[in-house]
């Protein structure tokens, strides 16, 4: 039999009407045995999510303020959901040992996963599931960092005990039992974690968008949805802006195979978008998979003559980047230049100095900074396979009249990425995309 492990983020969670949603969802595939819910999100545009109502809370207690009437703003809206499901639930226990907790410092952490722990309960309870609090099977070490180890024992075994179980995401416990979450988006990594930790054979991220789409729909209109994607081509596309699923959401179930499905609450009938190891027999990875891009890099170019020939030249270079605490993005370079693409607002206040150390370091020809910079990545498996896909990239871009100042192939061939001006960022992601589609 399968083992699904459901996701639901905080815009599936947000009211009484979206929890009946999930409760279908869930119910109606007895495979779906564990859920991991957000904290409710917004219920419209103009509302604000719980856990941000949690910061604010937290903060203003802290500081010795009167915190009464945001804390029942808080608690209204955990209220409206249990009597708008007609469920036999009282929460005011824990209302107080949080509202308490937070007179005495229990921590930013503390508060923010409140929402998940209070909405896991709700959830736990309508449908019918155990409640297992994610602070006693997800641990963290004292630095900080997640403990994989740890965490895979206890929570395997803990789910080996509980057929069907409801487990909040974004936090765990770190070694002294206080509370540590993930970085925002983190119910995504707990997710993963439990589908790791219980042996799925899919992990369902549900959301509100079907899947994965060509490129950001606030730039290209009504974009083609993707169906099936590599994890690969997922990394490339996440880390140049593509948000749908959290980046670290990803290592745990890639490490073991597990596939990764993004599905639509609202839309439960749309198969969303597969994120797969390997595409399945009989489908065949598209010319290009998906374009995504960024703004606000700068890039710094570095020339002499015969750099080529001197050992250890770019190691040198980088150093100057690491001397003030800097990572570069990208770096193309030529027999007598080299660049470095860095992200201009981390670079805005060392730029100086950055300058200077190169200088020391590699005494160059000539050292320029130049910002305002947007990259656009073009990702695909099936680019490998296809020819003329690099130049028709460059004819659309050419086509409008766009200055292409940098260019970027992994040697895997899984992605190519341009440098263009900020202004013609948009303008450049709609013309590889009409050559496209």
């Amino acid at each position: 039999m399968q083992l699904k492990v459901s996701k639901f983020g905080g815009s599936s969670l947000a009211d009484a009407a979206q929890f009946r949603k999930v409760h279908d969802i869930v119910m109606s595939d007895p495979s779906r045995r564990y859920v991991v819910p957000s904290a409710p999100g917004k219920r419209f545009s103009k509302d604000t999510k719980v856990t941000d109502m949690l910061y604010d809370c937290y903060e203003r207690a802290s500081a010795g303020e009167n915190i009464d009437d945001l804390f029942s703003r808080i608690t209204k809206r955990y209220e409206e959901i249990i009597e708008g499901l007609g469920l036999d639930l009282d929460l005011k226990r824990d209302f107080e040992l949080i509202k308490s907790s937070f007179y005495v410092n229990a921590g930013r952490d503390y508060a923010a996963s409140r929402g998940e722990y209070l909405n896991g309960k709700i959830l736990a309870k309508y449908l019918g599931y155990d409640f297992i609090d994610a602070a006693d099977v997800v641990f963290f070490r004292a630095d900080g960092s997640f403990d994989d180890d740890g965490t895979y024992d206890v929570l395997a075994e803990v789910l080996s005990q509980h057929k069907r179980a409801v487990i909040p995401g974004f936090y765990g416990s770190m070694p002294n039992d206080t509370i540590k979450t993930f970085s925002r988006g983190g119910s995504d990594i707990t997710g993963s974690i439990v589908a790791r930790a219980s042996g799925a054979s899919m992990y369902e991220n549900w959301t509100d968008v079907s899947g994965f789409l060509m490129a950001d729909p606030r730039i290209i209109n009504d974009p083609h949805p993707i169906e099936y994607i590599t994890y690969h081509e997922l990394r490339e596309l996440s880390y140049m802006g593509a948000t749908v699923l959290h980046e670290e959401a990803v290592f745990p179930v890639r490490k073991v195979g597990i596939p990764i499905n993004i599905r639509n609450t609202n839309k439960p009938e749309e198969k969303g978008t597969m994120i797969v190891t390997d595409y399945p027999e009989g489908v065949s990875p598209k010319n290009i998979t998906g374009i995504a891009g960024k703004k606000g890099f700068s890039v710094v170019t570095i020339e002499k003559d015969m750099m080529n020939n001197e050992l250890g030249f770019g190691r040198r270079v980088l150093l100057a980047f690491e001397r003030n605490g800097v990572s570069f993005e990208h770096l193309p370079s030529g027999i007598d230049t080299m660049s470095v693409v860095v992200s201009t607002k981390v670079i805005e206040d060392k730029k100086q100095q950055i300058i200077r150390d190169i200088c020391e370091l590699v005494e160059p020809d000539h050292v320029s900074v130049e910002s305002g910079l947007a990259l656009v990545a073009v990702v695909g498996r099936g680019m490998v396979q296809t020819k003329g896909t690099a130049s028709k990239i460059f004819s659309a871009v050419f086509e409008e009249g766009i200055n292409i100042k940098m260019i970027d192939q992994g040697s895997s061939e899984l992605n190519i990425i341009i440098g263009v001006s900020e202004d013609d960022f948009e303008k450049t992601m709609q013309a590889i995309y009409k050559k496209f589609e």
